[in-house]
């Protein structure tokens, strides 16, 4: 059983590396299915039943969860990092900043994603809603399994759970919160403040929902698809444009907060420079919120411009943890449970699929013996002697693996190693493809 989580985050590399292995929205979907095709292909000999398979890429983290039945993990990892090389178009850089989880501790590490545990912003909420959303995208393409199916249910319950029973998510301390807080220190009075919006998405509201409260001048909402960012604008009283149209808004921006699915920047130095000459040189915040970034790193070299991207937002973020520090650790002992609880269903699977393999595996081999009786009688052998040898064949046949493990010196200490189903499974061969013998083979005396 192979059961894995690989991924890329906020903490172990810094935007300009996340935003290579990033995904695009539309292609998540489709992302999943090729991941999955290529898993079942190269290690058709390895795996129990297919691949399964779902992809979380937001701005923080790209994280790949993964179960494997019967292939080992280090081979499965090495499988999922050579596709995201090829899908994405990187080299060997990308190897440094990846980590990895296993089993148990896969299922605590999502457990923690969801619960808000593990993000820039500690109990932040958007997270669950983005999993939620991974979770939907994978069912529709058809890469969810039983197993991954019940791990995210699980996971969904344990922060709820998280949610209900602790003060995790008090005090906003979000990533919108942070890029407001960031603002104060720029600007006095919002007031006579205009702020363009790019993108539409959760991150985009909560950051409006937080400047409405500052009560700033006007709102602009520029989206690619415009019913999107109508319906967004009406709800703060402000206007809605397309992305081509941003240069001729941006003049009027003080503060710009960009988050997007594009995979490409939307906005670049020379509408910036452009924009601060029609300004009179007066200042322009600008906070990039997206991975890959919207907004070009040479426009944080103009004068007149503060460009913050998520990455400088974590010393901002520090504000409010401290309430919610006990919280955290609460949430750690409600957790564990889950996960114990998951290892244990997961568990029992394997041992339903390990007795299942075994009455197939003997099943077959007696069926085969039985077609080779019936030949025997065919060909008017004596019943009695037919029926000796069927006996004699399968005896032999039934007992062959056990007796070659029991006789190799080390049984005793690999069996130690082992738990019940593990051990039934080296004990009757039941991961060897060779099963039977041909039931065209000699008659064994």
């Amino acid at each position: 059983m192979s059961l894995i989580i690989l991924g890329i985050n906020h903490k172990t590399a810094p935007v300009a590396i996340r935003e290579k292995a990033a995904f695009a929205e539309h292609e998540l979907a489709q992302s999943m299915a090729d991941l999955q095709l290529r898993l079942n292909q190269e290690l058709v000999h390895d795996l129990d039943k297919p691949a399964e398979v779902a992809i979380l890429s937001t701005c923080n983290r790209v994280e790949f969860y993964v179960k494997a039945t019967g292939c080992p993990v280090d081979k499965l990892t090495q499988q999922i990092v050579d596709w995201l090389a090829q899908h994405n178009d990187l080299d060997t850089e990308l190897l440094p900043y990846l980590y990895s989880h296993s089993q148990q501790q896969a299922v605590l590490h999502i457990m923690r994603v969801a619960s808000g545990l593990d993000s820039m912003v500690l109990g932040e909420p958007q997270i669950l809603g983005q999993l939620k959303a991974v979770y939907q995208k994978a069912k529709r393409a058809g890469t969810l399994g039983v197993d991954l199916e019940r791990l995210f249910q699980r996971v969904f319950s344990a922060a709820k759970r998280v949610r209900h029973d602790t003060d995790i998510g008090t005090n906003p301390v979000s990533v919108a919160y942070a890029a407001v807080n960031l603002a104060k220190h720029i600007f006095e009075d919002f007031l006579e403040l205009t702020v363009l919006f790019v993108g539409a998405g959760e991150t985009i509201e909560l950051a409006a929902r937080h400047l409405q409260q500052q009560q700033v001048k006007q709102m602009i909402m520029a989206n690619r698809t415009l019913a999107n960012g109508q319906k967004l604008a009406q709800e703060f009283n402000g206007k809605a444009i397309s992305l081509e149209a941003i240069p001729h808004y941006f003049a009027q921006a003080d503060i710009v907060i960009s988050s997007t699915g594009s995979m490409l920047p939307i906005i670049g130095k020379g509408m910036v420079e452009k924009a601060l000459k029609q300004r009179g040189r007066k200042s322009i915040f600008m906070v990039d919120l997206a991975v890959p970034r919207d907004i070009e790193a040479a426009v944080g070299e103009l004068d007149d411009v503060y460009l913050y991207t998520v990455d400088d937002l974590e010393g901002v973020i520090q504000e409010n943890l401290q309430a919610r520090q006990e919280a955290a650790a609460q949430a750690e002992a409600i957790i564990e449970p889950f996960a114990d609880s998951y290892m244990q269903w997961l568990n029992g699977q394997n041992k339903h699929d390990t007795v299942r393999e075994l009455q197939q595996k003997y099943q077959q081999i007696a069926q085969q013996e039985l077609q080779r009786a019936k030949s025997q009688l065919q060909n008017n052998q004596q019943p009695e002697e037919a029926l000796e040898a069927l006996s004699h064949r399968l005896l032999k046949k039934f007992l062959h693996q056990p007796l070659v493990w029991l006789r190799q010196g080390e049984s005793a200490e690999v069996a130690d190693k082992l738990d019940n189903h593990q051990l039934m499974r080296q004990l009757f061969d039941l991961d060897d493809d060779s099963v039977t013998q041909s039931v065209n083979e000699p008659n064994e005396e």
